[in-house]
């Protein structure tokens, strides 16, 4: 685990502006700097960084952050990636904490096997460039294929020598141990049976072109090697096996390039093979991964759904392919993603297609002939039943049971009347089997421990609960924690309005004058009528910056910008950014000027405080007014009202309304 001191030396030397000035063309804007969006196609910059703040805010997307947040939105790095790659970047020695020696070998273990397989990377894409049999056999291959030397050298593509062990040769040389090699599949050690100190090792990869199999943050996991000889008794691809490292069924081949891209097209084109993904990517469509021969998984799924809901599966001409295909794309609608067709005319896959048209003849077929995946479905397998009705009542059966997988209520009604109309048979029956089959996972969910289904009520309580929280109250408690993190530290003149008895009795109210700095006058009010804050994340924020109060007498806003928690660290930076969106139009050059928040500060702060307390007391009118009483108590619950109302009229005279 990366120590805390390494995690606030990254953050004290890494420049928001530097970083995010490798991705992102920045120009100068008064003493920020703006861009376009990287996460959004636009004409006009929407896009903000802060040196001073050291934060940044795309306005077009809503996200925001530091120069982590930034690494995890825009390459999709985990929290401990984005700070080995700054660390990297500003070279600064990683820290880690003392681990139990398991941990230790676990660790090391995996580091070795990742160091081993990016030597394999960096050696066979040697011996493809540099080699006299590397260019004649491997890169020869390539160029058949119609691969540019930048597309090879952008996908790493490789090439082993036809040597029963020269890699590993090369390697042990080298001082990778044997351990490793085997571990990643690279080497295949054969031990004597009597004696086990006796091995033959070989290359697993010999004779074939290597295509290295990325990470999401880019580390070589492991590799597909395809054969050039005509051997049949050999596989014509041949993977890594599974490792401590990779796991097929959580990889998609392609990801780490397309990533960007499939954010940003919010789309992912789906394929089969590892030529299909390069040669679409070197006509210029990016947004595209392979599962790589494998049966779809839900890990995969899930790896897309991080970058976008939407997924269009690209199928060649072979019909049988294609049936074979489609059994395992009911598990994308069960993770509520939008799902689209292609198929290719026959004889063509999305290599060859690729390899024959220009990138606008590509784009214009993938969007002509982009199919709903369900209708798709309906159409194909319809031809297949033709007059045969128990066929066609497994079809139904079969289509009911893809649309139950769709969460969403809404869309399953719309497909069962588009299937109904291509299967000439009526809603009712679709209903009814549906209807059926819903039941049927209804007692399948009542068979789960108790405990879950307790689980899920109290979750489903508490969203109900929190929907009903109003707006009102939400933007009151964002207005207040906005006041305490860009001026909590002022201490400024406030005036108040007390409650006094003239001489006949009557109360009226004073005005006082007095100083106090704006977090204590804060604090102070919402300690008197014991205030907390309905949203959860206001309501840390203020814990900590009380917190803060109370050890250095002053609020740190930075300590907030690169909190761990990014959930966190984003909606401060939002209340942080929020009037930089105004230099995006550059208004002052147009003589147009933006009041600023802080011309009269006691104001800002005393009607926050006020409002704040005038919905609470409405929302407390109104909870008693819904609230059932018996006779006996109706009096007092009525003499709370009262109470409570002529509160709110003092409230509304402060803030000088009328009711």
């Amino acid at each position: 685990m990366i120590t805390r001191n390494t995690i606030d030396k990254v953050f004290e030397i890494a420049r928001v502006e530097e970083v995010i000035g490798d991705f992102v063309q920045l120009k100068k804007a008064g003493s920020n700097y703006k861009g376009l969006s990287p996460f959004v196609n636009e004409k006009s910059p929407s896009f903000m960084v802060s040196p001073v703040k050291q934060i940044w805010k795309d306005f077009s997307s809503g996200k925001g952050g530091n120069a982590i947040s930034f690494l995890m939105e825009h390459e999709h790095y985990s929290y401990p990636e984005a700070i080995r790659y700054l660390a990297k970047k500003y070279n600064i020695e990683i820290e880690e904490t003392e681990q139990s020696d398991e941990q230790k070998v676990q660790a090391s273990e995996r580091e070795s096997m990742y160091l081993v397989s990016e030597y394999a990377r960096n050696y066979f894409q040697d011996i493809l460039l540099n080699t006299q049999k590397g260019k004649a056999i491997g890169l020869s291959y390539f160029k058949e294929r119609g691969f540019t030397d930048e597309t090879i050298k952008k996908f790493e593509l490789g090439y082993a020598l036809d040597e029963w062990s020269a890699f590993t040769d090369t390697a042990l040389k080298k001082g990778y141990k044997l351990e490793f090699l085997e571990k990643t599949g690279l080497t295949i050690v054969k031990r004597n049976q009597s004696d086990p100190n006796q091995t033959k090792t070989f290359d697993r990869f010999k004779g074939r072109v290597l295509f290295p199999i990325h990470s999401m943050s880019g580390r070589v996991l492991g590799f597909g090697g395809r054969i050039l000889t005509t051997d049949k008794k050999a596989a014509k691809y041949l993977n890594s096996p599974e490792s401590e490292i990779y796991h097929k069924s959580k990889v998609l081949y392609g990801i780490f390039n397309a990533k960007q891209s499939i954010a940003k097209k919010n789309n992912c084109y789906l394929v089969e093979g590892y030529t299909d993904v390069i040669s679409f990517y070197q006509k210029g469509i990016h947004n595209v991964v392979a599962s790589s021969g494998t049966a779809l998984t839900s890990d995969q799924i899930r790896l897309v759904s991080r970058l976008t809901p939407n997924i269009t599966v690209l199928f060649d001409g072979d019909a049988a392919g294609i049936r074979a295909s489609i059994r395992g794309i009911d598990l994308i609608l069960e993770q509520g993603m939008n799902v689209k067709v292609v198929t290719f005319p026959e004889g063509d896959d999305p290599d060859t297609f690729a390899r024959k048209n220009s990138l606008d003849q590509i784009e214009e077929y993938l969007e002509v002939n982009a199919q709903d995946f369900i209708r798709f479905k309906v159409s194909l397998l319809m031809d297949e039943v033709k007059d045969d009705p128990v066929k066609k009542a497994g079809l139904i059966r079969d289509i009911v049971a893809t649309i139950s997988k769709i969460p969403n209520q809404i869309q399953r009604e719309v497909y069962v009347q588009e299937c109904a109309k291509i299967m000439d048979i009526s809603e009712r029956v679709l209903f009814s089997e549906l209807a059926q089959l819903s039941k049927k996972e209804e007692r399948e969910a009542s068979k789960r421990p108790k405990e879950e289904q307790q689980q899920a009520f109290t979750v489903e309580k508490s969203e109900k609960t929190a929907f009903k929280k109003t707006d009102q109250l939400n933007k009151l408690e964002r207005k207040l924690i906005e006041i305490l993190l860009l001026y909590g530290n002022k201490e400024i003149d406030f005036e108040d309005y007390v409650e006094v008895e003239d001489s006949e009795g009557r109360t009226k109210l004073v005005k006082e004058n007095y100083q106090n700095t704006i977090a204590n006058e804060i604090y102070l009010h919402l300690q008197e009528d014991e205030i907390e804050f309905s949203n959860e994340i206001f309501q840390k924020i203020y814990f900590d910056i009380i917190h803060q109060l109370n050890q250095e007498e002053k609020i740190n806003p930075e300590f907030f910008i690169n909190h761990e928690d990014t959930e966190l660290g984003k909606v401060v930076t939002d209340i942080l950014m929020d009037d930089e969106k105004y230099s995006l139009s550059d208004w002052g050059r147009k003589e147009i000027y933006v009041r600023t928040k802080d011309k009269n500060l006691s104001k800002l702060v005393m009607d926050a405080i006020l409002n704040l307390r005038r919905i609470l007391i409405e929302l407390k009118i109104k909870e008693l007014v819904e609230e059932e009483t018996s006779e006996e108590e109706r009096n007092s619950m009525l003499e709370m009202i009262v109470n409570y109302t002529q509160l709110k009229k003092l409230l509304y005279e402060k803030l000088n309304r009328v009711v």
